[in-house]
């Protein structure tokens, strides 16, 4: 019985090993890891570098220039084009992320609200245009300038100047978006937000421009940042959603001596849209 029974678990376990090593050898014939390094690669991380491979073009385009330097082409070729597109689309999906995540739904029951394409407007005609007349002025005026004082001086002109003008201007635009339609409710709005969102700036600039300069190609400059600003953007429109949910259904069930009044009003306030974070330098 005793020999039966370790004839049978050595069947198991050699069954076992030869199923492992098929499947083994089936996965390296499938993503080529065993036909050593893929092109464009250093062979440490075969299997990550099987799935990199895999969603950027296959690996018949191993080693040759990818869906990066296509985007860093397009912006060299056609810069205002490129960055408009750019800032279309990643403020479109960061108001819809953020509305996913903040449960933020409509009448309809639905997170595809009429801000989406207006955010998407707002990065693709405004935004956009903006920063890049604002950054070819800023350009140009320190043009063949490269010493370490001219350096620090464009620093401070980027954020004491540029700055401002981009986030007055967002915030204008984001007041309008939520419903403000009178200048007292526009100007409540910057009064609120203005220095949070120049706070957010001046902590998130010098930071992210640190590790550019320090871990980053140029080129890869303005990929980072945007990403930078989707994330921080995204995360701070989050939280700017739930605590406006938060206030609304405090104000709709009534509190202490608001009882039973449930009205809403008709008139937007500044704090229905409090400022959802700086204006990205796309």
């Amino acid at each position: 019985m005793s020999l039966k029974i370790e004839r049978d678990t050595v069947r198991t376990v050699g069954a076992d090993k030869h199923a492992g090593d098929f499947a083994e050898q089936a996965l390296e014939k499938a993503t080529g890891v065993g036909d050593g390094p893929i092109p464009g690669t250093k062979g440490k991380h075969p299997h990550l570098a099987v799935i990199g491979t895999a969603l950027t073009g296959g690996r018949k385009n191993a080693g040759t220039k990818g869906y990066l330097s296509g985007y860093l082409k397009e912006l060299e070729d056609h810069p205002l084009r490129t960055k408009m597109l750019t800032a279309g689309s990643l403020a479109g999906l960061q108001e819809l992320l953020a509305s996913w995540l903040a449960k933020d739904r409509n009448k309809h029951n639905s997170y595809l609200t009429s801000r989406i394409p207006k955010m998407a407007a707002y990065g693709a005609l405004i935004s956009a245009p903006l920063g890049h007349f604002l950054i070819w002025l800023l350009q140009k005026a320190f043009s063949g300038r490269t010493s370490l004082k001219a350096k620090i001086l464009q620093i401070f002109v980027s954020n004491l100047l540029i700055a401002p003008i981009q986030n007055t201007v967002y915030l204008v635009a984001m007041a309008l978006i939520a419903g403000a339609r009178t200048y007292h409710q526009v100007r409540a709005t910057i009064k609120v937000g203005f220095w949070k969102v120049m706070r957010v700036s001046w902590i998130t600039s010098p930071i992210c421009l640190a590790f550019a300069q320090k871990f980053l190609p140029e080129q890869a400059w303005v990929p980072f940042f945007n990403v930078v600003a989707f994330v921080i953007g995204t995360y701070i429109n989050t939280v700017t959603k739930k605590k406006r949910l938060a206030a609304l259904r405090k104000k709709h069930f009534g509190d202490g001596g608001h009882g039973g009044h449930s009205g809403h009003s008709s008139r937007p306030r500044h704090d229905d849209y409090p400022p959802v974070g700086p204006n990205p330098n796309y």
